[in-house]
């Protein structure tokens, strides 16, 4: 199973140059899980960089995953993990998430990066 995470769809539809590193994961829809937070996180950005009717194709092409919501089970372990690795709210509930399922996380977010079962790419910075 994978998680990518909401950096790395964010660089997805962007196209930026890292984007290649999440085409596996995300054309391997079968075994692609999506937190709900992951939904929330990138429909927000999109909406807010280039309009609804963008942020509703990536809503489509968030749910051609397996959405997961936020169970009890999740939460208690993600208030856990964002208290060992210092994690923030978002970070911590993707993280349970991945942990629930066995998947593996993909991401730019160097919250993860010494993380077991992360792939982080970092993201190239701007000149």
């Amino acid at each position: 199973m994978n998680l990518v995470d909401s950096s790395a769809w964010l660089e997805y539809f962007s196209g930026g140059t890292a984007a290649k590193h999440f085409e596996p994961p995300l054309q391997d829809t079968a075994s692609l899980l999506v937190p709900s937070i992951v939904i929330y996180e990138v429909f927000k950005v999109v909406m807010r960089e280039s309009g609804e009717k963008k942020a509703l194709q990536a809503l489509a092409a968030l749910q051609k995953g397996m959405v997961v919501e936020v169970t009890a089970r999740i939460a208690i372990a993600a208030a856990k993990f964002g208290l060992q690795h210092k994690l923030p709210m978002a970070d911590s509930i993707i993280l349970a998430t991945a942990h629930e399922y066995g998947a593996a996380i993909w991401t730019q977010d160097a919250d993860f990066k010494h993380l077991p079962d992360v792939k982080y790419f970092p993201k190239k910075q701007k000149n």
